[in-house]
This record gives C-alpha cells, sequence and structure tokens, in this order.
C-alpha cells in the first residue's frame, strides 16, 4: 500500500479494506510507518514507535487493524514508556494497561507509538523541553496547539487517521481547531479514566479522539464509552452507536451563538468573519441561529481563579508522587517555569479555598446546564485567533505564578474551559478556514449532558456541506504523502 493511497482513506475505510482482504493490517501498518517516517522530522509530532503486538482478526470490529498513535500521558500501555512530556518523569515504564488501553485492544487498533504532549499536559501549546516543540503542519512556524498537539500534528499530517487525545481545558479541541481536524470532547464520565485514578483535575479531563473525519471519532468513542467498577461519574448510555448518528439527520436545531468570549479577549476578524460564514451555512440547512447570552454563572475572575486552584492542586500532588517514585528533585532541572510555578502555587491551595473553588465548579455547570433547558446547541469559535507562532506561550511564562499561567491559558483559550468544569459535551468542527493564510478556523459547538449523539448528527451534517475538505497541509509538499 503507497502512502499516497493510505493517507486517502478514513480509520473506517481503511478497517473495511482489511475486513475485505484486499490489504492485510501488516500492510497497512507499513504505510503508517513509512508516512511517520517521511513527515515527523518536520513536524516532530511523534515521541517513539514501537513495534506493534497487537494482532486484531480483520472484520472483529469497525477499527480492526487501523494503526494508532495514544499521547504520552494519561494513558498506559504496559511495557511502554509514559513520560507525561517531562524530565521529572524520564524512564517511567508502564506496569500494566489501562482501562482505556484494554479497550483500545479490544477495539483492534494498532498501536504503536506515542505522541508529543507538553508537560504534564500543562499547556495549550506543544513545546515540551524534553522533546521539543511540535509544529503545525498547515504551517511549520505555527503551534500545533495543546496539549494533545502532538495527536493533532500527526493525523493532519497523515501519519494516522485518528489517535488517542484528552481534554482537561480544551486540550483536544485546540489542536483539532488548530489543525483542521473534528474532535469531540465527551460528557464527564462517557470514558472511564480507571483504573489508576477515579477523576483527573476533579473531573475536568476526559479522554477522547482527534480524526479526519467525524464517524472515526464516532467509531472510536463507541469502542471506548461505558463505565468501570468504582467510576464517580455515569453518563447514561446512548439509544444507539454514535457511529448511526452521523448519517441521521440532525433536524431543525436552536441554535444560540456567543461570537464574544466571557473573559473579555475579542475575536479577531477572521475568526469572526469565520464565524459569520458558519452562521450562514446553519442557517441554510434550516437551523434557527440567534444571539445568545450564557452566563457561567460567576464572573470570570472568580472561574479562573477557581481553575487555578483545582488545577494547580491536582499538579502538585501528582508532581510529589513522581518526585517520590523516582527520587528527583522538584526545580528547574526536572520541571519548566510553568509547570514549577504551578507547583509552588499548588502547594499554598488550603484545604477550604480547594473546597469552595469545587463549589465554583459546580455554579458554572448549573448556570450552563440551564442554558440548555431553552437551546440545543450552542455555537463560539473554538479559539478567538488563528494558531499562534512557535514560542508565543513563552513569552514571560517565566514570570507568571500559578495563577497567572491559567489566566494565561483562559485567556489564550476563553471558549474551551467552561465545558470542562460543566462537563458538558463540545466538539470543534473544521467548517472553514482564512482566505488569506489558509489556515484551518475550528467552530465549537457544545450540547447538553450526555447529548454527544445530537453533536454527532450536526457534525455528519456540517462534515458534508462545509467547504473545508479537500485542502491539503504544507507538510505533504515534497513528501511521499502527498497527492
Amino acid at each position: 500500500m503507497r502512502i499516497s493511497e493510505y493517507v486517502s482513506f478514513d480509520a473506517v475505510g481503511l478497517a473495511e479494506l482489511v475486513a475485505n482482504g484486499e490489504v492485510t493490517p501488516a500492510e497497512v501498518e507499513t504505510a503508517a510507518r513509512e508516512a511517520a517516517q517521511a513527515v515527523n522530522p518536520r513536524i516532530n509530532a511523534i515521541v517513539e514507535t514501537w513495534p506493534a503486538d497487537d494482532a486484531p482478526s480483520p472484520g472483529s470490529t469497525p477499527l480492526a487493524g487501523v494503526p494508532f498513535l495514544i499521547k504520552d500521558i494519561a494513558v498506559a500501555m504496559a511495557g511502554r514508556r509514559m513520560e507525561l512530556g517531562s524530565r521529572l518523569a524520564l524512564g517511567n515504564v508502564a506496569g500494566a494497561d489501562s482501562s482505556l488501553m484494554r479497550r483500545l485492544r479490544r477495539a483492534g487498533l494498532v498501536t504503536f507509538g506515542r505522541t508529543v504532549t507538553p508537560e504534564m499536559a500543562y499547556s495549550i501549546t506543544t513545546e515540551p523541553l524534553l522533546y521539543g516543540a511540535t509544529r503545525n503542519p498547515w504551517d511549520l512556524e505555527r503551534s500545533a496547539g495543546g496539549s494533545s498537539g502532538g495527536a493533532g500534528a500527526a493525523v493532519a499530517a497523515g501519519v494516522v487517521p485518528i489517535a488517542h487525545a484528552t481534554d482537561a481545558a480544551g486540550s483536544l479541541r485546540i489542536p483539532a481547531a488548530y489543525n483542521g481536524l473534528f474532535g469531540l470532547k465527551p460528557t464527564r464520565g462517557r470514558v472511564s479514566m480507571g483504573p489508576g485514578a477515579d477523576e483527573v483535575f476533579n473531573g475536568l479531563a476526559v479522554h477522547g479522539s482527534v480524526s479526519r473525519t467525524v464517524r472515526d471519532s464516532a467509531a472510536l468513542l463507541d469502542r471506548i464509552r461505558g463505565p468501570e467498577p468504582g467510576d464517580p461519574y455515569f453518563a447514561q448510555q446512548p439509544s444507539r452507536p454514535y457511529a448511526q448518528e452521523v448519517t441521521r439527520p440532525p433536524g431543525p436545531l436552536r441554535i444560540g451563538v456567543l461570537a464574544q468570549a466571557w473573559g473579555g479577549r475579542r475575536t479577531t476578524p477572521p475568526v469572526a468573519d469565520a464565524l459569520s460564514r458558519t452562521v450562514r451555512l446553519l442557517e441554510s440547512l434550516g437551523h434557527r441561529v440567534e444571539e445568545a447570552e450564557v452566563g457561567l454563572g460567576v464572573d470570570w475572575e472568580e472561574f479562573v481563579l477557581a481553575n487555578a486552584r483545582l488545577m494547580t492542586a491536582n499538579l502538585t500532588a501528582q508532581i510529589d508522587e513522581l518526585a517520590a517514585a523516582f527520587g528527583r528533585p522538584v526545580d528547574s532541572s526536572t520541571l519548566e517555569p510553568a509547570t514549577l510555578a504551578g507547583y509552588r502555587y499548588g502547594q499554598r491551595v488550603s484545604g477550604a479555598q480547594f473546597v469552595a473553588a469545587l463549589a465554583i465548579r459546580n455554579r458554572v455547570a448549573r448556570s450552563l446546564a440551564r442554558y440548555f433547558d431553552a437551546h440545543d446547541m450552542l455555537l463560539t469559535p473554538t479559539l478567538p485567533e488563528l494558531p499562534v507562532p512557535l514560542g508565543t506561550y513563552a513569552e514571560g511564562a517565566a514570570a507568571l505564578d500559578g495563577h497567572g499561567w491559567i489566566d494565561c491559558i483562559n485567556d489564550r483559550s476563553p471558549f474551551t474551559m467552561a465545558f470542562n468544569v460543566a462537563g458538558l459535551p463540545a466538539m470543534s468542527v473544521p467548517v472553514t478556514a482564512d482566505a488569506e493564510t489558509g489556515l484551518p478556523i475550528g467552530m465549537q459547538f457544545a450540547a447538553g449532558y450526555g447529548l454527544e449523539g445530537r453533536l454527532f448528527r450536526l457534525a455528519g451534517q456540517l462534515e458534508q456541506a462545509s467547504p473545508w475538505s479537500g485542502r491539503t497541509p504544507v507538510v505533504w509538499a515534497g513528501s511521499p504523502a502527498g497527492p
């Protein structure tokens, strides 16, 4: 199988070729490895690859035989390193599969490597000191987003059609938007974090994926959803597989539009123009679209402070555990400036402050839930600006304390984190691109608790109607993966 042929198929399409005997899993895997060798030196999306030890039965699942990459955090694969993008965890090897990894194996995916993540997934750009910066396949001088930037760049560049991602503040949707991909953050409790954790960042973090087609994300979520014994959250299981939702008409929807973010950062003209085009597209498809007034239930400063306390307290506990396990100091020799600042800030968060932050989480969840009593969805830009140049987040990071860093992240990505706090499903859809630069622009749609099926239906409709399809990233120029 030639690389140019390989990259023309999505994951479901590749699995169908394998099931029909048109190609073997080994041939597909070889093409994926050749694609990685062709583009990874330019984008630095993959930390390492390894011999795949899964032998899927062709046709056993809708994804059997599909090459796959996992993020270097949150999913443990027995015998493989998971270093969290950090010098503090260098050499860490998982002793057993996590619950998610077991489900990925049962899905028949051929996991052959891990993708780059910022240190501790504690940034929305992927530029760790340990591995180096991941570059955006559409513009190699720009960020691929984060914290699932390695996954986003690898999928956009054609290495794999779908990859594992996580999202605690937008970490899945941001790379999807930056790289022209589809990414859906599931409802809190949809995918188990077990067995090593009951929740991550107090339920803000979830597992998911980024993919080039909507049906791939739906097919994967069907294979990994569902609780494990001991999980603290439970999302009611859907009435039908998500893969079936993608082809079902969504019907006329009432969609509110939030053009300007809660925090005050203004949406830039290219993104505002893309939002206007998206509204016109939705109206042409029969949806009722109207300006929305959406309250968080708290003011922005309270929101950011609560998130800073929750995230840094969790980060501090994780760092202390790693330092003890490896006998390493917690200082600038093991941690980057933003992570170290978060650690020191988290040490000062009191129990009372932590509980108060959880109360803020509850107020935000209740406020956003009330909005969806009257609307089917909320539309926002995924991000208020185009992909930023590499190095943007490093400027001044050393001068920020833990609160300041979370404020910076929320300022740059003011539309995403509220849905992590509320536990609601939200997706970034590559509806369009900037006319001047050709860079992708993602649009975010959020829905009520447990309503991923509704999002998949609209995403499938938009995928058919969107003018975004058919573009190719610049990283393919001169590459065997190119058309």
